[in-house]
């Protein structure tokens, strides 16, 4: 569909001024109903924020524009393939669909892809590479998420 492509153009574009900035070749949109609410580019050199992903930037100035953690109706445009964090947060805020210009196996070569951490995400937690332990604390959390829970 040639307005998703116009998108995805826009998305390359943000990546390359963004490297040529010095930072690195990733942007990203949020959009609704046809219209740019956001957009993003990685700026991990720029911040030494390791979170600071082209996704995850155009998501917290789409939720600014809207006043709201939610993203129902909004879809992103990445020049890259999301990686897991990204993906995660773009399942939590509620957008509707993704669309990327260039995967993985397009930046693997040049130490660009995620597909190794899709791989462990994609294990059973207790097989991964990372400890990830649940240590129960029943009596330290009890009526934590109840509490919450009657704030709503």
């Amino acid at each position: 569909m040639p307005q998703h492509d116009d998108f995805l153009i826009q998305a390359i574009e943000l990546a390359r001024v963004n490297l040529d900035d010095g930072g690195r070749p990733f942007g990203a949109l949020v959009v609704r109903d046809g219209a740019v609410l956001a957009t993003g580019v990685n700026r991990i050199g720029a911040t030494g924020d390791p979170t600071s992903h082209a996704e995850l930037n155009a998501i917290r100035d789409a939720a600014k524009v809207l006043g709201a953690p939610r993203l129902d109706g909004c879809v992103v445009y990445a020049s890259g393939q999301p990686c897991p964090m990204c993906l995660a947060a773009i399942h939590m805020t509620g957008v509707s669909a993704v669309y990327f210009a260039l995967s993985n196996a397009d930046g693997e070569a040049v130490g660009l892809s995620t597909a190794p951490v899709y791989a462990q995400m994609a294990l059973p937690i207790d097989r991964q590479a990372i400890p990830v332990v649940h240590r129960p604390q029943r009596e330290a959390g009890q009526g934590l998420y109840a509490a919450w829970a009657q704030r709503r």
